[in-house]
């Protein structure tokens, strides 16, 4: 089983995923369902949809987004094979002439990181205006659009929008649309949910990140959508790499452009393993701790808190010591932070490369607590310097 491209009749690429379904799936005969899916009856072979629990059984009820409902699959997939990537970016021109005649009413969030846009449709944009848009989104960071029809187009639809910036990632434990793996689904409306367990304990609930370091191709150009939202809370926050790159002293920045790290899959996936089905052994890759944009050229400091663990040939002490000091940096330096509000019906496209986020579990939950999110996320290049 390989990485599979679905072709229309033309056999031009339609969608193009990391992973294909495992039809010879055999499930061990000690597995366990996780206490926060619903116990269903698994196939004797192939793959089975598994939904994930929820305060009430919302395909009995009147709502709209039934269709993008959370699953886990219970399969076994192989390890995710490297690819030369393309950035949509390198075809765009640098005016972004065709793309600005569209997204005529923008407004820059802060003068650092982050655009909102309004009065202009993602599903209409044309190759060379998304290609345009991925360069966009490269330089500002994360582009917010309001008041969209992205997530009212099918599945399918969506995962063919989504090729044209990268192959699309299936996550090795995350939930996702049913049948559909490479559209990821972030939903809670209980407090069992695996971002609740990954908090549990700390002070905050805050973890900044970049999706998925940990693989050898991590994300690119993606897409954050959501479609229910809580009345107030639930934001997600952003904050500008390749500023936070630009702020250290020379000296820091010639020290970690010789260095290399470790970002951790393995840890997460520990704890996964208590509310999700993990369908893909976990990763640990190393990488620089500063990356190069292949188009703009910028630079961006390539280390989080949730995933990068150890600088590699450093000792323990001298390893967490500068560790401490980036992490410190980037969650303090609220001058190349942003914060995104989310409305039903807004799409946030950020470069996962040069920016980090991080979610807010700070809303209610109960009648109006419910945030379910949809999250489309192409493949990148390999980080390099």
């Amino acid at each position: 089983m390989t990485e599979t491209q679905t072709l229309t009749n033309d056999s031009a690429p339609k969608w193009w995923s990391c992973t294909a379904p495992n039809l010879d799936y055999v499930p061990p005969k000690d597995f366990k369902l996780p206490p926060t899916l619903v116990p269903v009856t698994l196939n004797p072979r192939g793959t089975t949809e598994v939904p994930q629990k929820t305060t009430k059984d919302y395909t009995k009820v009147e709502y709209k987004w039934k269709h993008f409902l959370p699953y886990n699959t219970a399969t076994a997939d192989p390890p995710l094979t490297p690819f030369d990537h393309v950035d949509p970016s390198s075809r765009a021109d640098p005016t972004k002439a065709s793309l600005f005649e569209v997204l005529k009413n923008r407004k820059d969030m802060t003068p650092n990181i982050g655009t909102e846009v309004t009065g202009a449709q993602l599903s209409q944009l044309n190759s060379m205006q998304r290609d345009e848009l991925a360069l966009y989104v490269a330089e500002r960071g994360v582009i917010v659009f309001r008041k969209q029809d992205f997530t009212h187009h099918s599945p399918e639809w969506l995962k063919e929008f989504g090729t044209h910036f990268g192959r699309l990632h299936v996550h090795q434990f995350g939930t996702h649309v049913q049948d559909h793996s490479e559209l990821s689904t972030l939903f809670r409306d209980n407090d069992d949910s695996y971002f609740d367990v990954t908090t549990s304990g700390r002070l905050n609930t805050l973890g900044w990140h970049s999706d998925m370091t940990y693989e050898i191709n991590p994300p690119g150009t993606t897409f954050l959508c959501a479609l229910t939202t809580p009345d107030c809370g639930g934001d997600t926050l952003y904050l500008n790499a390749m500023t936070a790159y630009d702020r250290l002293s020379e000296p820091m920045k010639k020290l970690i452009e010789g260095l290399s790290a470790v970002h951790e899959g393995t840890r997460q996936t520990v704890t996964a393993y208590k509310t999700n089905i993990v369908r893909r052994e976990a990763l640990d890759t190393v990488h620089p701790m500063v990356r190069t944009h292949p188009v703009t050229g910028r630079k961006a400091l390539w280390v989080n808190p949730v995933y990068t663990t150890q600088i590699v040939g450093l000792k323990k002490e001298e390893s967490d010591g500068i560790l401490k000091i980036l992490f410190d940096h980037i969650k303090t330096g609220l001058d190349f932070h942003t914060r995104v509000k989310w409305e039903d019906d807004t799409v946030a496209v950020y470069d996962n490369r040069m920016v980090m986020h991080s979610v807010v579990l700070d809303y209610p939950l109960g009648t109006t607590g419910r945030r379910h999110m949809l999250r489309v996320t192409p493949q990148g290049e390999k980080p390099a310097l």
